[in-house]
């Protein structure tokens, strides 16, 4: 056998707990904004407050909705996931 083509097991990973980093890298960047409050960031970048709120609270979110919030902190997704992920 060609151990060359072997798949290295992997972990599965935890949707949860990704969740959970989503949302804390989600309210780092804003804090490092410069805001304190996450429903200023989100009124003023037009994405709806209860809806950020849980994105960073670690919700489930749509890919859409994420992209809409790394396209607010002015990032790339590159960059966005570079960091923590």
């Amino acid at each position: 056998m060609d151990s060359s083509k072997q798949k290295t097991p992997t972990t599965p990973l935890d949707p949860d707990e990704q969740l959970a980093k989503l949302g804390a890298r989600i309210k780092e960047l804003r804090i490092k904004a410069g805001y304190s409050n996450y429903e200023v960031f989100a009124y003023e970048h037009n994405i709806p407050r209860a809806q950020y709120g849980r994105y960073e609270q670690g919700k489930d979110l749509r890919f859409s909705s994420l992209v809409k919030v790394v396209s607010a902190f002015g990032m790339t997704m590159e960059e966005f996931f570079g960091e923590g992920f």
